[in-house]
Protein backbone atom coordinates (compact mmCIF):
# COMPACT_ATOMS: atom_id res chain seq x y z
CA UNK A 1 0.00 0.00 0.00
CA UNK A 2 0.89 3.55 -0.66
CA UNK A 3 1.46 5.81 1.88
CA UNK A 4 -0.57 8.88 1.13
CA UNK A 5 1.38 12.08 1.88
CA UNK A 6 -0.18 15.44 3.08
CA UNK A 7 0.53 18.46 0.76
CA UNK A 8 0.33 21.72 2.90
CA UNK A 9 1.33 24.25 0.47
CA UNK A 10 -0.50 27.35 -0.34
CA UNK A 11 -3.00 26.68 -2.48
CA UNK A 12 -3.73 28.39 -5.64
CA UNK A 13 -6.98 30.33 -5.78
CA UNK A 14 -5.68 32.05 -2.26
CA UNK A 15 -2.92 33.90 -3.85
CA UNK A 16 -4.99 34.71 -6.41
CA UNK A 17 -7.43 36.40 -4.30
CA UNK A 18 -5.02 37.86 -2.39
CA UNK A 19 -3.86 39.33 -5.47
CA UNK A 20 -6.88 40.77 -6.88
CA UNK A 21 -7.68 42.40 -3.12
CA UNK A 22 -4.51 44.09 -3.66
CA UNK A 23 -5.45 45.50 -7.27
CA UNK A 24 -8.59 46.46 -5.74
CA UNK A 25 -7.27 48.49 -3.02
CA UNK A 26 -4.40 49.85 -5.40
CA UNK A 27 -7.11 51.01 -7.39
CA UNK A 28 -9.03 52.62 -5.20
CA UNK A 29 -6.26 54.56 -3.76
CA UNK A 30 -5.72 55.56 -7.36
CA UNK A 31 -8.99 56.83 -7.77
CA UNK A 32 -9.22 58.62 -4.85
CA UNK A 33 -6.01 60.64 -5.81
CA UNK A 34 -6.85 61.49 -9.15
CA UNK A 35 -10.56 62.73 -7.02
CA UNK A 36 -8.26 64.74 -4.33
CA UNK A 37 -5.67 66.47 -6.94
CA UNK A 38 -8.95 67.48 -9.41
CA UNK A 39 -11.02 69.31 -6.42
CA UNK A 40 -7.57 70.97 -5.44
CA UNK A 41 -7.12 72.02 -8.94
CA UNK A 42 -10.47 73.52 -9.18
CA UNK A 43 -9.74 75.12 -5.88
CA UNK A 44 -6.63 76.79 -7.17
CA UNK A 45 -7.94 77.76 -10.45
CA UNK A 46 -11.04 79.62 -7.73
CA UNK A 47 -8.42 80.99 -5.72
CA UNK A 48 -6.23 82.24 -8.17
CA UNK A 49 -9.42 83.75 -10.21
CA UNK A 50 -10.23 85.85 -6.84
CA UNK A 51 -6.62 86.96 -6.35
CA UNK A 52 -6.08 88.43 -9.57
CA UNK A 53 -9.40 90.28 -9.30
CA UNK A 54 -8.36 91.90 -6.24
CA UNK A 55 -4.66 92.75 -7.22
CA UNK A 56 -6.70 94.56 -10.33
CA UNK A 57 -8.86 96.61 -8.25
CA UNK A 58 -5.96 97.29 -6.29
CA UNK A 59 -4.08 98.87 -9.37
CA UNK A 60 -7.22 100.87 -9.88
CA UNK A 61 -7.57 102.25 -6.59
CA UNK A 62 -3.72 103.41 -7.68
CA UNK A 63 -4.84 105.04 -10.44
CA UNK A 64 -7.24 106.43 -8.54
CA UNK A 65 -5.13 107.79 -6.08
CA UNK A 66 -2.33 109.01 -8.49
CA UNK A 67 -4.90 111.04 -10.59
CA UNK A 68 -6.46 112.40 -7.01
CA UNK A 69 -2.87 113.65 -6.11
CA UNK A 70 -2.46 115.50 -8.65
CA UNK A 71 -5.90 117.35 -8.87
CA UNK A 72 -4.92 118.20 -4.51
CA UNK A 73 -1.63 119.46 -5.90
CA UNK A 74 -3.38 121.62 -8.54
CA UNK A 75 -5.81 122.90 -5.32
CA UNK A 76 -2.85 123.28 -2.96
CA UNK A 77 -1.05 125.31 -6.02
CA UNK A 78 -4.34 127.45 -6.59
CA UNK A 79 -4.98 127.98 -2.75
CA UNK A 80 -3.50 130.85 -0.48
CA UNK A 81 -4.74 129.28 3.21
CA UNK A 82 -5.77 125.61 4.27
CA UNK A 83 -9.22 126.66 4.65
CA UNK A 84 -9.45 128.00 0.86
CA UNK A 85 -7.88 124.25 0.78
CA UNK A 86 -9.99 122.09 2.64
CA UNK A 87 -13.07 123.85 0.94
CA UNK A 88 -12.07 122.81 -2.27
CA UNK A 89 -10.74 119.42 -1.56
CA UNK A 90 -12.97 118.62 1.50
CA UNK A 91 -11.71 116.29 4.37
CA UNK A 92 -12.36 113.06 3.82
CA UNK A 93 -13.21 110.42 0.83
CA UNK A 94 -14.63 107.19 -0.24
CA UNK A 95 -14.70 104.83 -2.72
CA UNK A 96 -15.74 101.66 -3.76
CA UNK A 97 -14.41 98.94 -7.04
CA UNK A 98 -15.96 95.62 -7.34
CA UNK A 99 -14.38 92.47 -7.03
CA UNK A 100 -17.28 90.25 -7.76
CA UNK A 101 -20.76 90.23 -7.58
CA UNK A 102 -21.14 89.62 -3.34
CA UNK A 103 -17.75 91.86 -2.60
CA UNK A 104 -16.07 95.39 -3.13
CA UNK A 105 -12.84 96.68 -2.09
CA UNK A 106 -13.63 100.03 0.01
CA UNK A 107 -11.20 102.62 0.33
CA UNK A 108 -11.24 105.74 3.25
CA UNK A 109 -9.04 108.72 2.52
CA UNK A 110 -8.29 111.34 4.82
CA UNK A 111 -7.44 114.74 2.67
CA UNK A 112 -4.38 116.63 4.27
CA UNK A 113 -2.81 119.70 3.73
CA UNK A 114 0.60 119.08 2.49
CA UNK A 115 2.01 122.25 4.22
CA UNK A 116 2.34 120.18 6.95
CA UNK A 117 4.93 117.72 5.57
CA UNK A 118 2.21 114.74 4.87
CA UNK A 119 1.42 114.26 1.82
CA UNK A 120 -1.80 114.56 0.45
CA UNK A 121 -4.15 112.00 1.64
CA UNK A 122 -3.95 109.60 4.53
CA UNK A 123 -5.42 105.74 4.04
CA UNK A 124 -7.41 104.95 6.61
CA UNK A 125 -9.08 102.13 5.41
CA UNK A 126 -8.49 99.39 2.57
CA UNK A 127 -11.10 96.75 2.68
CA UNK A 128 -13.06 93.76 1.15
CA UNK A 129 -16.32 93.77 2.18
CA UNK A 130 -19.13 91.88 1.40
CA UNK A 131 -22.48 93.47 0.13
CA UNK A 132 -25.06 90.66 0.58
CA UNK A 133 -26.25 88.69 3.62
CA UNK A 134 -24.63 85.24 2.44
CA UNK A 135 -27.12 82.87 3.56
CA UNK A 136 -25.15 79.43 4.99
CA UNK A 137 -26.59 76.08 4.87
CA UNK A 138 -25.53 74.46 8.17
CA UNK A 139 -27.60 71.73 8.52
CA UNK A 140 -27.06 68.25 8.24
CA UNK A 141 -28.86 65.95 6.29
CA UNK A 142 -28.89 62.67 8.95
CA UNK A 143 -31.57 60.18 8.42
CA UNK A 144 -33.95 60.54 11.56
CA UNK A 145 -36.92 57.92 10.13
CA UNK A 146 -35.11 54.96 12.42
CA UNK A 147 -37.76 52.32 13.61
CA UNK A 148 -35.97 52.24 17.22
Amino acid sequence: MRKKTKNYGVNIGSSSILLIFVILCLVSFAVLSIVSAQTDYKLSCKLAERTTKYYESGNQVEAYLQDLQTSLTKIYEDSATADEYFAVAGHDTTFSIPLSEQQMLNVHLTILYPGDGKGYYEINTWQVETQDTLELDDTLPVFTDMPF
